[in-house]
């Protein structure tokens, strides 16, 4: 097939027919059967000590609190498996938003198109920082490809016209026009590489945060023990005891849990996608709610990306600014690709002058920091041009004083100043200086200003010279120290320089590690391949609207608008989650351990057992589950970073569920003593008290201040109500539980408003003094 093409491309038509034929430029994914997805959601640490308990509610004979357990068991499956839907769903569509895209030469013309849409015969064009996108063979042009994801060769190797390029190579060096021999699973490698990876994984604080419900368990456990033992003392039998552990290992059972993680990130990926902001990985949005410092990229982050040639200053005796910009745009590509060479051209081409014919020609590379071409001079002779970073230009040919002085005007009026050289290959000499204007974005000030109210250090990273890096820092408020060019200080803080100039890639990857020995959690701006490794390791890549696959694969978070404006979006975002995600915890920790201890108390109280596995049942069912529309309640992003402090997370516990303990005891020994009420409704007491006392708790743990200072969302606050009337309906009438008098479920209804100012109180001092999400 490929043999039918000759170099000027397909045409769409033909394209068309071809992909019908061979399919897309990809491996279908190898889905997981419906019946092993249903599967997996009851092996999984809550369904499992779901089924321990039903196991031995069987044993005991308790079939119709088993059914219930099996009830509630295929609730939690049912609510995973839909949680797993809309999370897949999403991340699908940022998979499809995110998906790499191939330059083709299609009806004649270089066209950018999905990569999935090649098919065998189409030309390509290559180029420094691509992913190859398809099996390819190299018609012209030479590259440099790293194949190391590949073969595990790490050694990057030189090919050029006839050689073969397989599918996920990465272009270091170079740019080549080549043809598509194979697609998708007929690639040498059987799949196209992997380019955007966005599996939802566990993140770290999840884990910890499920670490810390284990321990609780295994207290939990242990409190069991002690209940058993003095059950026993008292002279309980068998019979009555297996009931007392069944309902206390159903209230340590955290039904709801993983549902709120997920539900929480896959909310807050749906806002940001609607706001151009996408998670290659949901955990990637509690990442950005933690993030203290972040290193901006100054062009098409604080710029406007729009760059135009401002200054022309040739140095050369008798050249003009019009052959001056000839020689610069004989080392500029011409693909209209590099903003910097398709401004150079531009300006070449309104001068009118004829351009020379380029013999070899050597695209800009992100280490040399420079492009060149070879050219034929007036006597036949080969003069090669460099056009680049002044540092790195010198370093061929040196800048003399009135260079120096030159450069120092430019860089000091906020230009991007690069240098042109040329010469004999053996005798270079800087011939001039081009300055580049590029304006800040007007909303850049009061971006960086809103940063800084949300407690982040914002750092300039530039490859940009130390004076006109300098210049565009302060036009938008970002003061302090330029550090000079050179390495990085090892122990380089965040507050010691507001721009680091003169940049290279590895040299990002060097400052994001000096920052993290510092304590701190980065975010780290990019966009080419050699930013990958920085991306990497900061606790939050992100990859600008210009970023290369590669860039955009190393990162958690992709921005399709230029400007800091997606970046401030996805940092208050993920604040807002963690505090939903943080505070559903809290409650849940103070929920689980205040029942446990109630039903403790509750037995040495009475000699009974105050919950029944069926009440057990009910509780969870009419709490946990409406403590799930948590996830998508009203928050406000908080003026700092945050972190999971489990240590003060668990001591924040003890006082708010002292004070519920307090407050339910109270009520049972007033039922018990005062009223008189018999065991069964006693049982029925402690569910209702229990379940209002519950929700009273998440309602006034969701907001940092007094209660009253912000209401739940709709969905949050009709879930509560539905909870309570729920569970006061079963109380009431009798349905399955003896009925309570009507005189007692209204003065409980006032003693649990009673129960919520006190918790509130509490809440607002504890807060006070002890950070539960502070970094």
């Amino acid at each position: 097939m490929a043999s039918q093409c000759d170099i000027g491309g397909l045409s769409s038509e033909e394209a068309a027919r071809r992909l019908g034929q061979v399919g897309p430029n990809e491996v279908a994914e190898q889905e997981a059967q419906p019946v092993r997805r249903v599967l997996r959601h009851f092996w999984s640490p809550v369904p499992c000590m779901l089924e321990a308990t039903v196991v031995l509610q069987m044993v005991a004979g308790e079939w119709v609190e088993a059914a219930m357990v099996v009830a509630l068991l295929l609730v939690n499956v049912v609510l995973g498996i839909v949680q797993e839907g809309r999370a897949n769903a999403t991340l699908a569509l940022l998979r499809q938003r995110l998906a790499p895209r191939a330059r083709a030469r299609r009806d004649g013309q270089w066209v950018d198109i999905p990569a999935a849409a090649l098919v065998p015969g189409d030309v390509v064009q290559i180029s420094l920082g691509a992913i190859v996108p398809a099996d390819v063979r190299i018609v012209s042009g030479s590259v440099l490809l790293d194949q190391s994801m590949l073969t595990g060769e790490s050694v990057a190797v030189d090919q050029s016209a006839g050689a073969i390029a397989y599918a996920g190579a990465l272009v270091r060096r170079g740019e080549a026009v080549a043809e598509v021999t194979a697609t998708g699973a007929r690639t040498y490698f059987g799949r196209t590489a992997e380019l955007v990876q966005a599996a939802d994984v566990q993140s770290s604080e999840q884990k910890a945060v499920l670490g810390v419900v284990k321990a609780l368990t295994a207290v939990n456990m242990a409190i069991v023990v002690g209940m058993v033992a003095y059950a026993q003392g008292i002279g309980m039998t068998v019979a009555q005891i297996v009931p007392l552990v069944l309902a206390a290992l159903l209230s340590a059972v955290p039904v709801a849990m993983p549902a709120v993680f997920t539900l929480a990130a896959t909310l807050g990926a749906r806002r940001l996608a609607q706001q151009g902001v996408l998670l290659a990985r949901l955990p990637a949005l509690q990442e950005a709610a933690m993030i203290d410092v972040l290193c901006v990229d100054k062009t098409g982050t604080l710029t406007e990306n729009s760059l135009g040639v401002g200054r022309v200053v040739p140095l050369e005796a008798g050249m003009s600014e019009s052959a001056l910009l000839v020689r610069a745009a004989a080392a500029s590509s011409t693909d209209g690709q590099d903003p910097v060479d398709a401004a150079i051209r531009a300006a070449a081409a309104r001068h009118d002058a004829a351009l020379p014919a380029v013999r070899r020609f050597t695209p800009f590379d992100p280490a040399a920091k420079m492009s060149e071409a070879l050219i034929a001079g007036p006597d036949g002779a080969d003069i090669r041009i460099v056009k680049g970073s002044p540092i790195a230009v010198s370093a061929l040919a040196p800048l003399g004083s009135q260079a120096q002085v030159a450069l120092s005007d430019l860089s000091r009026e906020g230009y991007r100043v690069l240098a042109v050289a040329a010469g004999s290959p053996g005798s270079m000499a800087v011939i001039g200086l081009v300055g580049l204007s590029d304006p800040p974005r007007t909303d850049s000030a009061p971006l960086l200003g809103q940063l800084k109210d949300l407690g982040i250090v914002p750092v300039m990273v530039t490859g940009d010279t130390a004076l006109t890096a300098g210049t565009v820092a302060r036009s938008i408020g970002l003061d302090g120290q330029v550090c000079p060019s050179g390495a990085i200080p090892e122990q380089a803080a965040p507050k010691d320089y507001a721009v680091y100039a003169g940049v290279f890639p590895e040299d990002k990857f060097k400052l994001v590690r000096a920052f993290q020995r510092q304590g701190h959690a980065v975010g780290m701006c990019g966009d080419g391949a050699n930013d990958a490794p920085a991306l990497r390791q900061a606790q939050m890549g992100i990859a600008v609207a210009s970023a290369t696959d590669v860039a955009k694969s190393a990162s958690g978070l992709v921005l399709t608008e230029p400007g800091l404006r997606g970046i401030v979006a996805c940092i208050e975002e993920g604040r807002a989650a963690f505090w939903r995600v943080l505070t559903f915890t809290l409650s849940m920790l103070v929920n689980k351990s205040v029942t446990l201890i109630v039903m403790g108390g509750g037995l040495v109280m009475t000699g009974h057992a105050v919950m029944t596995p069926m009440l057990q049942v009910l509780w969870m069912l009419t709490s946990d589950i409406a403590m799930m529309a948590r996830a998508g309640d009203r928050a406000d992003p908080t003026p700092y970073p945050n972190a999971w402090r489990i240590r003060e997370l668990t001591l924040a516990a003890i006082p708010l569920g002292g004070v519920k303990l307090v407050y339910v005891m109270s009520v049972l020994a007033l039922g018990w003593f005062g009223l008189g009420l018999d065991t069964g409704r006693m049982r029925s007491l402690t569910f209702l008290t229990l379940v209002l006392a519950g929700q009273l708790t998440g309602l006034v743990l969701r907001e940092r201040n007094h209660v009253w200072h912000s209401r739940p969302s709709k969905l949050y606050w009709m879930a509560s109500m539905a909870s309570a009337a729920v569970a006061t309906a079963f109380a009431w009438s009798g349905w399955l539980m003896p009925a309570l008098p009507g005189r007692v479920v209204l003065g409980l209804f006032a003693a649990s408003l009673g129960f919520g100012l006190a918790l509130d109180a509490t809440k607002v001092q504890m807060l006070r003094r002890l950070p539960i999400d502070r970094r």
